[in-house]
């Protein structure tokens, strides 16, 4: 496969390659949270708890951080369950997040997105004790089953409940280059979609609300504009951050398997694919080539209180790298882009969480630990 670069590509990457030498973060620091971490994937939190964290490990367990000690006793324990790289599994398999329900207060409800071990999706719920202990797994229950291709990769993992309370979820294209099965662009196909889910009501079925995803790894909602950012991790040239602003209506084409970044992407005729005309809504808010890095990770915008200078920032990642990265948007247009050199992540950053205060969170998968956001 050989992308096809227009000049207006070329271009941004030099400009991007510009800005990030140029950028600094004197304000910000990285602080130790905990470590000990067995390939953590995510962090989640509630208000419910707010002193604790929840840490999400690959393998199928979630840990519990209370006041800056890691607890000893899983908070839910599904090894059994999980297909994940410990068992045989591909390395983007496993136990991928978690999202506590609005209402986790009274219905003591959460929920959490893996692969099975028949490396298929999964999105199921357990509730917890009335001591807000561990979960149980006697309270089981599965919301969503979405059939894999035999590729380990490209498995999406991503849930989180949005500003209007329905359950989200991202899927990947199902893994292998250039989308073989051609499903990111198929409508009917689960594969390379985000999809909401009325958690709320019994016998719900999910709504497809974007199309057109490689690989996105990590979602999530401005707590106060309502906004969607999306990390898709890219193939050969170039990861991108989607934005899309609160209000839009329809649903949203993010141009994969047609376009990688800001450049149309043509496929090899030996795997049968063509480039198809299509629908395609707009370009990404944001994209770096892998000059730069080779795998996004999505974020948080910042709404904390603690970090002044970071409040308003919407800061994202790359696994390899380590780099951290953040911007605003301002009348739907990115600013104040930068490179933050004192947050880089050792050890490979697999995603980034918010606490119940709204402190940001970095995550490091093979280093095994987690840091969090602080002022200089």
């Amino acid at each position: 496969m050989k992308p096809v670069r227009r000049a207006a590509g070329v271009l941004a990457a030099v400009l991007v390659s510009l800005v990030v030498s140029q950028a600094s973060s004197a304000g910000l620091r990285l602080d130790p949270v905990a470590s000990g971490f067995d390939s953590p994937v995510f962090l989640g939190s509630t208000p419910v708890h707010p002193k604790r964290l929840f840490v999400v490990e690959q393998r199928g367990v979630v840990k519990v951080i209370r006041d800056g000690r890691v607890r000893s006793t899983p908070f839910l324990d599904i090894r059994d369950l999980v297909r994940s790289p410990e068992d045989g599994g591909g390395g983007e398999q496993g136990l991928l997040s978690l999202a506590f329900d609005p209402n986790y207060g009274t219905n003591r409800r959460f929920f959490v997105y893996f692969t099975n071990v028949d490396g298929d999706i999964r999105v199921v719920s357990f509730r917890v004790g009335s001591a807000f202990g561990r979960a149980d797994r006697s309270t089981f229950r599965r919301w969503v089953s979405i059939a894999h291709p035999p590729a380990t990769n490209h498995n999406g993992g991503q849930v989180a409940f949005g500003p209007d309370g329905y359950l989200y979820f991202a899927t990947g294209d199902g893994g292998g280059g250039c989308d073989p099965g051609d499903v990111a662009q198929d409508r009917s196909s689960p594969l390379g979609k985000l999809f909401r889910l009325n958690v709320g009501v019994t016998g719900a079925t999910r709504a497809q609300v974007g199309y057109g995803l490689r690989n996105p790894w990590r979602f999530s909602f401005d707590p106060a504009t309502h906004d969607l950012y999306i990390g898709d991790v890219g193939q050969n040239t170039w990861e991108e951050i989607d934005h899309t602003p609160s209000g839009a209506t329809g649903v949203e084409n993010y141009g994969w398997n047609e376009y990688e970044g800001p450049d149309r992407i043509a496929c090899d005729s030996g795997d049968g694919l063509n480039l198809r005309p299509g629908t395609y809504h707009k370009r990404p808010i944001h994209w770096y080539s892998h000059s730069v890095g080779c795998s996004v990770t999505g974020g948080y915008v910042y709404r904390g209180q603690a970090v002044a200078e970071a409040r308003g920032r919407y800061f994202f990642g790359d696994y390899c790298s380590g780099d951290v990265w953040s911007f605003v948007i301002r009348n739907g247009v990115k600013a104040g882009f930068g490179r933050h050199p004192n947050l880089t992540v050792p050890g490979n950053l697999s995603s980034f969480g918010v606490g119940p205060r709204g402190s940001l969170y970095f995550v490091s998968h093979s280093g095994g630990r987690v840091y969090r956001l602080a002022a200089a």
